[in-house]
């Protein structure tokens, strides 16, 4: 299963919601809670019988993943724990979230980006990757979506700059005429399940 199906690809895309001018006029938002939010796109408990959206999704990430020899996931704020966690728990690896400044309660380190109304900023414990002593940890960024990059290329490089190696960057849909993967691709491998055009 490591490549979908066009029938599952398509399963899966119509399960997400899209919301016009969210955040603001212009922007059509692809909304990942319909997804979860329906009990039958969004399970854990696998159904033999009846192929859902999430147990799909993860599934295929479990089979892309399984002898890549990830020793972190790395989730990014806020859907991308639901995704990392679940994949984590499915591979029996380590999870590690990617908060916003002022979410995580140690030392956290930081990676600033810009976005087209200002700087953002993202960060991570400082000791996060501490568990791995023996090589650099092998870190998987996953996120819902990516759209213009700035945040999923952020956290890439907080990955690093925390002593680890970002090995690929996934993401649930990418959005590619916004081409925000072409900058993270400087610098670790990108896979996306969905792409949207």
């Amino acid at each position: 299963m490591s490549h979908l199906s066009e029938a599952d690809k398509i399963y899966l895309l119509n399960s997400v919601r899209e919301i016009e001018d969210f955040p603001k006029p212009g922007i059509k938002f692809k909304d990942i809670t319909t997804l979860l939010g329906d009990a039958k796109a969004f399970t854990l408990l696998i159904d033999h019988g009846d192929a859902k959206a999430f147990t799909l999704l993860i599934d295929h990430l479990v089979d892309r993943y399984s002898t890549m020899k990830i020793d972190y996931i790395a989730g990014i704020e806020s859907r991308g724990f639901i995704f990392g966690a679940a994949l984590a728990a499915r591979l029996k690896t380590r999870f590690v979230p990617i908060r916003k400044p002022g979410k995580l309660p140690y030392t956290t380190i930081s990676e600033k980006y810009s976005l087209e109304y200002g700087v953002d900023e993202v960060c991570i414990h400082i000791d996060a990757f501490s568990a791995i002593t023996t090589s650099k940890p092998r870190v998987l960024l996953i996120d819902d979506l990516i759209a213009t990059g700035g945040t999923a290329t952020a956290a890439v490089n907080l990955i690093n700059k925390a002593g680890a190696e970002c090995v690929e960057a996934c993401f649930v849909i990418n959005l590619t005429f916004l081409q925000g993967d072409l900058d993270i691709k400087k610098t670790t491998s990108v896979y996306s399940v969905l792409e949207v055009f």
